[in-house]
């Protein structure tokens, strides 16, 4: 998307001895604290808030009023809209967020999300993808990017109970993460690594047939599991439903709801992470220190 703005170019740095203009945007308040160079001193300003690619753009826009909106830096420059007042960009931005979720596009969005989870205008993107995410099960566990994902975003999507997608493909979601993640770290079990992701699986509801055939003889499933799932499709009152589970918390609306983790060392929060309140009870114990996000503002969120 090609976005052309309908006013002037706005950026005007003013010195120290110049009067300050009514009207002008918040984005200016910002750069007033940025120290004038003196003489021909050159000076490198480091933002550390935003990607390169995304304050390349939010110049791009400040210089000529015009920027190509591309899904890969979209969340980051709209937050960076944001945070520095440029409404009309941040509007652009929030409109061009609905046309542009797609299969093709959801895995680049939510790791976009990872970075800037912190900050406010993240939030309501993060629950749009989510959701396009449960009506496109199927098809964003077989994307071959889903195993670019972090760990715990992966864990957030397969334990919503909103998610229309079959067991065996989520079981084979999880062991191709498994194995990507294993191909790039030597030392780590295979085994150890998909069972981080079997307690959001049920895996009695996986034909027979195709548990025998396909999920077994790989010996990454521990056999009792295996065995009550089995039980369970021949007599379901064989078999105690927490069995089936174990470790899979219960409740209706667990998949909705996500957390922010920042570091307490991090002011910026940039170690802000995606996480799911369907974790186990030994992560929720874990991390007991997440805030949620719930509309309310958190300490570590940005605002503009």
């Amino acid at each position: 998307m090609f976005l052309k703005r309908s006013s002037e170019p706005l950026l005007n740095l003013q010195g120290s001895g110049q009067p300050s203009r009514p009207g002008r945007s918040a984005y200016s308040n910002k750069l007033d604290t940025i120290p004038e160079p003196q003489g021909n001193v050159h000076q490198t300003l480091i933002i550390e808030e935003f990607e390169p690619d995304v304050f390349r753009q939010l110049i791009e826009y400040i210089h000529t009023g015009c920027v190509t909106l591309q899904p890969r830096t979209l969340l980051g420059l709209m937050n960076a809209a944001d945070y520095y007042g440029l409404d009309e960009l941040r509007r652009a931005c929030s409109g061009f967020v609905q046309c542009c979720i797609n299969v093709d596009t959801v895995c680049a969005l939510l790791a976009s999300a990872e970075r800037y989870i912190q900050y406010k205008c993240t939030k309501s993107m993060v629950q749009k993808v989510l959701e396009f995410v449960d009506e496109h099960g199927n098809e964003v566990l077989n994307l071959g990017s889903f195993t670019l994902l972090p760990q715990h975003v992966v864990r957030l999507i397969m334990a919503r109970e909103e998610l229309k997608a079959d067991e065996f493909t989520k079981f084979q979601a999880g062991l191709m993460w498994s194995k990507k993640h294993c191909d790039n770290h030597s030392n780590i079990d295979l085994k150890e690594t998909i069972g981080n992701f079997l307690e959001y699986i049920h895996f009695y509801k996986i034909p027979a047939n195709i548990l025998m055939k396909e999920v077994h003889p790989l010996g990454l499933v521990p056999y009792h599991i295996i065995m009550n799932a089995l039980a369970y499709q021949a007599d379901p009152g064989s078999v105690d439903p927490n069995k089936l589970s174990p470790n899979r918390p219960r409740g209706g609306h667990q998949g909705r709801s996500m957390s922010v983790q920042s570091s307490s060392l991090d002011p910026l929060g940039s170690n802000g992470t995606l996480s799911s309140s369907a974790s186990s009870e030994m992560d929720s114990g874990r991390h007991s220190s997440e805030g949620a996000i719930d509309g309310r503002a958190s300490p570590k969120e940005k605002d503009s």
